[in-house]
């Protein structure tokens, strides 16, 4: 017994000769670095199954605080979009969503940057089908989920239904008629910038809220010029061979700006494209690796 008292006492002299040091290298660290490891949801349930709500909680609360935290000391939504662990992100709120599957800010978050900077669309799409299973009264999630199909995958015949029922859940015509008319006459830019307004007037973390800013400020730029291509089209009877055709016949009284760095240009079958392919890149332009502007254009 005396020697086993012996042990014991060692160990905890050599636990807290170790854990002084440790606790102030991780003090000094950037919070950006402290995400951390998750453990499994399985094991998170096995060990803690009166906990789950809080355990839950408590890693969405990580993620937000990490993602959060990239934007500090940067210039915005673009070094947080630069420096994210994505995969890491992702991981985490799986597994606080699987502990938790009624807690909104996990989906919320999910879609507000996972899906826009990460192009998980699919995986987003199955974890709000997941949601709906639970948040059986919610709107929200078959409206995202909706939207998804319908801009993302290019799935309207599954977009439909999924916008009629969050006008079921909502008491509101208005995704009674986004399943109509967004899907079958109006433009999927309009549609895109409709669903980001929408997110963005719930955000409530300051980094997610600033970003989709931005993107909702590309989006309407990218708007005003397919408006304009459609008047000079109407009135010409063809496409204006590239931007700089809108500009000197007045249909658009500036040149458009992408606030992401990068040009805007019509591709091959007059759609309206930027090379940032609405993407921060390191240096702040376009995007790494987008296409070059056509000459015609600059």
């Amino acid at each position: 017994m005396k020697r086993y008292v012996v042990s014991a006492t060692c160990v905890l002299v050599v636990y807290l000769i170790i854990l002084g040091p440790f606790t102030r290298a991780m003090e000094q660290k950037p919070y950006a670095l402290k995400l951390g490891i998750i453990p499994h949801p399985t094991v998170l349930q096995v060990l803690f199954p009166d906990y789950q709500e809080l355990l839950g909680a408590n890693i969405l609360g990580r993620i937000v605080l990490y993602y959060g935290s990239l934007g500090d000391d940067a210039a915005g939504p673009r070094m947080v979009q630069l420096a994210a662990d994505y995969p890491a992100m992702s991981r985490a709120l799986h597994a606080a969503l699987r502990l938790d599957p009624y807690n909104m800010d996990g989906y919320y978050f999910g879609q507000s940057i996972l899906v826009w900077d990460v192009g998980q669309y699919r995986l987003a799409t199955e974890l709000l089908e997941y949601g709906m299973q639970y948040r059986t009264w919610d709107w929200q999630l078959p409206f995202f989920a909706a939207f998804n199909n319908a801009y993302f995958l290019k799935d309207r015949a599954a977009a439909a239904p999924l916008y009629m029922r969050a006008g079921e859940l909502s008491g509101s015509t208005l995704f009674k008629s986004l399943a109509g008319r967004y899907l079958q006459e109006a433009g999927e830019t309009e549609m895109a910038l409709d669903y980001l307004q929408a997110l963005e007037q719930d955000a409530r973390t300051p980094a997610v809220k600033e970003t989709l800013q931005v993107r909702i400020a590309a989006f309407k730029t990218v708007l005003a010029v397919e408006q304009a291509r459609d008047r000079f089209a109407k009135r010409y009877g063809s496409l204006p061979a590239n931007i700089d055709a809108l500009v000197r016949t007045g249909y658009l009284k500036a040149w458009p700006v992408d606030p992401y760095g990068g040009e805007f240009y019509f591709n091959e079958i007059g759609q309206v494209v930027t090379t940032s392919k609405f993407a921060f890149s390191a240096d702040g332009r376009s995007a790494a690796g987008g296409p070059t502007v056509p000459s015609s254009d600059k």
